[in-house]
């Protein structure tokens, strides 16, 4: 069809980026919208991630943006307001007034997380204060560390962490919510309990120094593990209407099948925003999935091709 693309990509993120390469490479004319308000900007560098471990986040994307330009897909930044659906089409509207048709929408604008308000959390937000042991784990081991956390899940993410240093404090703010199991569990693997109001938090050069109290006492720590809530950044899928699944961590994920698809045909989606495992290794691989599923659906409107699972006309489910 003239003047519309195969496929347009919300989101310049892991999970974006790595789509937008599946479907250059297929010689898909893609279009990737990008806001660059990904998460993970504040951290000092990516754990974890092969061949690009500890690596700056932005420096990343700056990578993965060159190497999407070699396959002709065609990157803008600015925000989309709006995406709907017009005589078998989608119309994705920009907040430059830009209007864009396309066969296919790729929704890969990740979640936004939410860390406590607590005075001091911005400065050490990504670094010292972090939501995923497994990329900043490493960076932390061996130091004296807290878990800001309750109930279950003060329990999971203490446990978690054990694994890299031996000092751990659940800190309660206030009541931590255990059982006598979970407490049992933690006295166990040698990891305390304080169950004092958190005020604020320290720093010294540019990393967490110490947790202070309301009443104004300190315990001296050099790294905090939150539990994050996550939200949607926007309203797209609300307003396409696709299905949003059970929520765990995050509060409004978007429900897709095996092959990315959401509840809309001609709609698919990857990343943290379908509550993926909120890592960059783990979104690249969504995003190269989804893609993947979107050039099947491409081939099967123009080609008639038949694969389990895959039907023509946008890949009704």
């Amino acid at each position: 069809m003239d003047g519309i693309w195969d496929c347009i990509v919300v989101g310049g993120g892991a999970a974006g980026l790595s789509a937008g390469l599946v479907l250059g490479r297929a010689r898909r004319k893609t279009l990737l919208i990008d806001a660059g308000e990904q998460s993970n900007l504040a951290a000092a560098g990516i754990g974890g991630l092969l061949g690009h471990d500890g690596r700056p986040p932005a420096e990343l994307y700056a990578l993965g943006r060159s190497e999407l330009g070699s396959y002709g897909v065609q990157i803008r930044a600015g925000e989309v307001t709006d995406i709907g659906r017009v005589d078998g089409a989608f119309t994705v509207r920009v907040a430059d007034g830009a209007t864009e048709r396309t066969r296919r929408v790729l929704l890969a604008t990740g979640m936004a997380y939410l860390p406590p308000e607590l005075p001091g959390v911005d400065g050490l937000w990504g670094r010292s204060v972090f939501h995923c042991p497994f990329c900043h784990g490493w960076e932390m081991a061996d130091r004296p560390l807290a878990v800001l956390a309750r109930g279950d899940r003060a329990v999971h993410l203490a446990l978690l962490l054990r694994c890299w240093s031996e000092d751990i404090v659940v800190l309660g703010d206030g009541s931590a919510d255990l059982d006598d199991a979970g407490r049992a569990r933690l006295s166990g693997a040698g990891v305390k309990v304080d169950e004092r109001t958190v005020a604020a938090l320290d720093a010294a050069d540019g990393e967490l120094s110490a947790v202070v109290f309301a009443d104004g006492s300190r315990l001296p720590r050099r790294g905090l593990l939150v539990a994050v809530g996550m939200r949607q950044r926007d309203r797209l899928a609300a307003r396409l209407g696709v299905d949003i699944t059970a929520p765990g961590l995050a509060e409004d994920p978007v429900g897709v099948d095996p092959l990315c698809r959401t509840s809309i045909p001609g709609v698919f989606a990857a990343g943290d925003l379908t509550a993926e495992m909120p890592q960059v290794a783990a979104a690249v691989a969504a995003g190269s999935r989804a893609a993947a599923a979107v050039v099947r659906s491409l081939a099967a409107d123009d080609y008639g091709l038949a694969l389990p699972g895959v039907a023509a006309g946008g890949g009704e489910r």
